[in-house]
């Protein structure tokens, strides 16, 4: 049988949480949300855990700016569109007037990047079907891209190889 001692009032559970948080944040960037949910989890009264999140604010550990910046690369590396990377922004309730200013921010050419993921993808578009191209399209769709940015990714390739 184990005995703890007592604690002292609100302290120790207050620092544990704090240090639980620089320890997620030391692996990587999490959104304000996302790393109150992981402190929840972990039984932190949520007290605490707004503590916690108010210290990390206070000396620049948790930045949501910061944040969407690193999901956004993370993403446009694995060849996702805008739509995508909002979208999994939201689910982290990362803020809109964040999102938007991250993404004006970024220097991306949507269009190429779209071009890009289909021509790794699809290596040839000659002499394809309607279910072919279907497919195709719903591919691009579901990485995020606007049915503009697929409409120039799918065509755009095709005339490069009939060039």
């Amino acid at each position: 049988m184990f005995f703890h001692p007592p604690r002292e009032a609100g302290t120790k559970p207050k620092r544990r949480c704090q240090e639980n948080a620089l320890g997620l944040l030391a692996r990587r960037d999490h959104s304000q949300y996302e790393l109150s949910q992981k402190l929840l989890s972990k039984g932190f009264s949520s007290r605490d855990v707004e503590q916690a999140i108010l210290y990390c604010q206070q000396y620049g550990y948790v930045d949501d700016l910061r944040y969407t910046f690193s999901v956004i690369r993370q993403h446009i590396s694995k060849g996702h569109g805008e739509r995508r990377i909002r979208q999994s922004l939201q689910q982290n309730r990362v803020r809109d007037d964040v999102i938007s200013t991250a993404f004006t921010q970024i220097d991306v050419d949507w269009f190429e990047l779209a071009k890009q993921t289909a021509e790794k993808k699809f290596h040839s578009l000659v002499d394809i079907d309607r279910k072919e191209q279907a497919k195709r399209i719903r591919f691009l769709q579901y990485r995020g891209f606007s049915f503009e940015q697929i409409q120039y990714a799918l065509s755009d390739q095709g005339q490069n190889e009939s060039a």
